[in-house]
């Protein structure tokens, strides 16, 4: 499974960051998903992939963790 690189763009100031998410099933991965937007200001709620012959899922999120999220997902 190819994921896209990761470039200046995404981390190009302080507070951005990029996280890869990894877990047993999907319920897992939206329920980190939805927390982080609860906390940061984040890229949402992402698709996830499963890699052939890989365990479990993935998820990639961009979040600025100098902004707040949402109160109320």
């Amino acid at each position: 499974m190819s994921v896209n690189p990761i470039d200046e763009e995404h981390i190009r100031e302080p507070g951005l960051v990029v996280l890869d998410i990894t877990a047993k099933d999907e319920d897992t991965v939206r329920a980190v998903l939805v927390g982080l937007s609860e906390r940061w200001a984040t890229s949402g709620i992402v698709p996830v992939r499963r890699g052939p012959g890989e365990p479990g899922v993935k998820a990639r999120i961009y979040a600025d963790i100098l902004r707040p999220g949402r109160e109320d997902p």
